[in-house]
């Protein structure tokens, strides 16, 4: 279910419990206690859990240490301990951009991801100043990007995951490199498709012609339109393999 897992993620109690958002509060309020306390992992458990939130709106996005410092009003170096937390005990993990053979210039910070979409919507506050579509938007490109690590892991096909952005703001969701090839990923939770959605993975394209251009949207219609292979995200779940 797409919409359920839009809002509540996929960890498995999430997706059977009766109140997935109740299971999500608790799950994120043991590991704060089991995890980050009982492990002696920081001495300042308000702080880490302000992180956490702060955190949240980084989420499919660059990076900013310093930003997200200033907003827990604690210094860097605490905030670089904190990601460092995160990643040890696999709640997030972090992108790198793509820069092989690069012929722009690309950014250089990576992106930041809970490791699940409910996670993710748990932590990331909602009230009347927070776009929930935004959220919803967020979280898809998390569930694919979950998709494509278990994919990954499963079938073996060590693919190094990346995602793409020049310096001035063109970007690519994921792209994935391997012995199977070079593929470029964007994800749009929107069932209508534009044409300034292509620009990222056209420009992309123009730097690596053996790249393989999916885009992902909520429509419908699977059709092959200007070099991209655009695909249901519904039947990019049911078919991942085939995909990628």
């Amino acid at each position: 279910d797409l919409a359920r897992a839009l809002d509540y993620g996929q960890l498995p109690l999430a997706c059977t419990s009766v109140d997935p958002e109740l299971f999500l509060q608790s799950y994120v309020k043991t590991y704060l206690q089991e995890e980050i306390q009982m492990e002696g992992l920081t001495r300042n458990l308000p702080a880490f859990a302000r992180f956490l939130e702060a955190a949240s709106f980084s989420q499919g996005s660059l990076l900013n240490v310093s930003s997200i410092a200033r907003d827990c009003a604690v210094k860097r170096k605490v905030v670089e301990n904190y990601f460092s937390i995160l990643r040890d005990t696999l709640i997030s993990c972090e992108i790198p951009v793509f820069r092989k053979r690069a012929k722009r210039d690309t950014t250089q910070s990576a992106k930041f991801y809970f490791f699940d979409a409910g996670v993710f919507r748990t932590l990331r506050p909602a009230g009347p100043y927070d776009s929930d579509t935004e959220a919803r938007g967020i979280a898809l490109e998390t569930l694919v990007l979950q998709e494509v690590i278990a994919l990954n892991s499963y079938r073996r096909w060590n693919y190094k995951i990346y995602y793409w952005r020049t310096r001035l703001g063109k970007e690519v969701d994921f792209v994935l490199y391997g012995k199977r090839g070079l593929k470029a990923i964007e994800v749009k939770l929107s069932n209508r498709i534009r044409a300034e959605d292509f620009i990222g993975l056209k420009q992309f394209k123009e730097d690596y012609p053996e790249a393989d251009l999916i885009y992902l949207y909520s429509g419908t219609r699977r059709f092959h339109e200007h070099g991209v292979e655009i695909i249901p995200v519904d039947l990019f779940f049911k078919q991942a393999d085939k995909v990628i």
